[in-house]
C-alpha cells in the first residue's frame, strides 16, 4: 500500500508548480481530480511538442490523474463542486492571491464546508507584500532573488538557467513537503490548514552560503569570485581539446592532489596559496591538450570528483540510471508508450513500474457521484 491511498487531492493548479506537486502526491497514492476550465484547459495542454491532442508537457506532469471541466466563474459552479470539497483531503491552487476568494472558492469560504482539508496555495511572491500582485515568470524570480546574478558567461553578462528552480525547487517541491506536513499535524489536531508557499521565498534557500556570507559581514557574493561562482580553479568548466566540456570539483585537498597529479600540474600551483588566476589559467591549458574521451579514461575510478558535461541524451544512457530503473515507469501519450518524468519517492513508497496515462479534459463526467 501507498502512503497516500486514500487520500482526495482537487488540483486548480496549471502549467508546472501545481502540477507537479500534485503528480509526486499522486505517485504516492493520492487520488488527483484536476479541475480545469472547459474548451481549452490547462494552459499546459498547448504546448509544443505534442504527441496526440495534448502537449508531451502535459502528458508528463499529469500522469495517472483525473479531469473535470467546469467554467468556475459560470452562476451554480461552486454548488456543484461542493459535494467534492467536503470530501477532499487536499487542496491545490496557483491564481494570483484574491482570485479563489472571488470565485467562492477561497480558504475561509471551505474551510467550513471541510475543517480538515489541507488548502495550499502556491505563489510567486506569496499572499502579501509588495510584489504579491505581480506577474512573474521562473527566469524573474531567479533575477530578483539574487541568484541569476551570480552566473556569469564568458561578456561577464549572466547566463539563461535551463532549470526551471523556482517553480520545481521554488514552489512544486515546498508544496509537497509542507502538505505532508500539514496531514500530519491534521493527525494530531482533527483540523486542516492554509499554507502560503512562495516560490521567491523559497530560493533563498538555495542560496545559503551567501547569506551566511554577506549577514556575517564577510561580503556579499559576486559572480567569478566565490567557491561556487568561479572564483577557484578548483570548482570549474575546463574545455577539452575536442572543444567538450570537463566539470572538475577537486575541492577537498585529497581530491585536488588527485587531480593534479593526472593532469601534469607543476608542484608551485598545487599549493593552496597559489594565485588564483595563475592556477585557472594553467589547469585550463592541461585540460585544453586532450580530449573529452582521453580525460574520462585518465581519470576512470580516480577520486577526483571530475565530470564530462553530457548532453541530456547521454545522461538518460548513462549505465547507472539503467540500474536505478530511474525510467522504468512508463506514459501512454497519443498512442506512443514513453519513459515516465522521475519524481523524488522513494521506491518503497511507489507503486511497482506501471504504465500510465494523462487525462482528457473533462474525461471524468461524474465525479461527485463515482467517489
Amino acid at each position: 500500500m501507498r502512503p497516500l491511498e486514500g487520500l482526495l487531492v482537487l488540483d486548480f493548479s496549471t502549467l508546472l508548480p501545481g502540477p507537479l506537486a500534485s503528480l509526486v502526491l499522486a505517485e504516492a497514492g493520492a487520488r488527483v481530480v484536476k479541475i480545469e476550465r472547459p474548451g481549452r484547459g490547462d494552459e499546459m495542454r498547448s504546448y509544443e511538442p505534442k504527441l496526440g491532442e495534448d502537449s508531451v508537457n502535459f502528458a508528463m506532469l499529469n500522469r495517472g490523474k483525473q479531469s473535470i471541466a467546469i467554467d468556475l466563474k459560470a452562476a451554480g459552479a461552486v454548488d456543484e463542486l461542493i459535494p467534492l470539497i467536503r470530501r477532499a483531503d487536499v487542496l491545490i491552487e496557483q491564481f494570483r492571491p484574491g482570485v479563489m476568494e472571488r470565485l467562492g472558492l477561497g480558504y475561509d469560504t471551505v474551510r467550513h464546508l471541510n475543517s480538515k482539508l489541507v488548502y495550499c496555495s502556491i505563489t510567486g511572491w506569496g499572499q502579501n507584500g509588495p510584489k504579491a500582485q505581480t506577474a512573474a515568470h521562473d527566469l524573474n524570480y531567479v533575477a530578483e532573488t539574487g541568484m541569476l546574478g551570480l552566473t556569469a558567461g564568458a561578456d561577464g553578462a549572466p547566463v539563461l538557467p535551463p532549470v526551471l528552480a523556482a517553480d520545481i525547487a521554488g514552489g512544486a517541491l515546498p508544496g509537497v513537503v509542507n502538505i505532508l506536513l500539514a496531514l500530519r499535524q491534521r493527525d494530531i489536531t482533527g483540523f486542516g490548514s492554509y499554507l502560503d508557499i512562495a516560490m521567491g521565498d523559497n530560493l533563498f534557500t538555495f542560496l545559503y552560503w551567501g547569506l551566511g556570507a554577506g549577514f556575517a559581514g564577510a561580503g556579499w557574493p559576486r559572480p567569478s569570485a566565490d567557491l561556487v561562482t568561479g572564483g577557484s580553479p578548483r570548482y570549474q568548466i575546463y574545455r577539452t581539446a575536442d572543444g567538450r566540456y570537463l566539470a572538475a570539483a577537486p575541492i577537498e585537498d585529497k581530491f585536488w592532489e588527485n587531480f593534479t597529479r593526472i593532469i601534469g600540474l607543476p608542484d608551485a600551483l598545487r599549493d593552496a596559496g597559489a594565485p588564483a588566476d595563475q592556477v585557472r589559467a594553467a589547469v585550463a591549458e592541461r585540460i585544453a591538450g586532450k580530449t573529452a574521451a582521453e580525460w574520462q579514461a585518465l581519470m576512470a575510478g580516480q577520486d577526483v570528483c571530475c565530470s564530462i558535461v553530457a548532453t541530456l541524451e547521454e545522461a538518460v544512457a548513462d549505465p547507472h540510471v539503467a540500474a536505478r530503473r530511474l525510467f522504468d515507469h512508463t506514459l501512454m501519450a497519443g498512442g506512443r508508450e514513453l519513459p515516465a518524468v522521475p519524481v523524488p519517492i522513494a521506491p518503497v513508497f511507489r507503486a511497482a513500474p506501471t504504465r500510465g496515462s494523462a487525462p482528457g479534459l473533462g474525461e471524468t463526467t461524474d465525479p461527485l457521484l463515482s467517489i
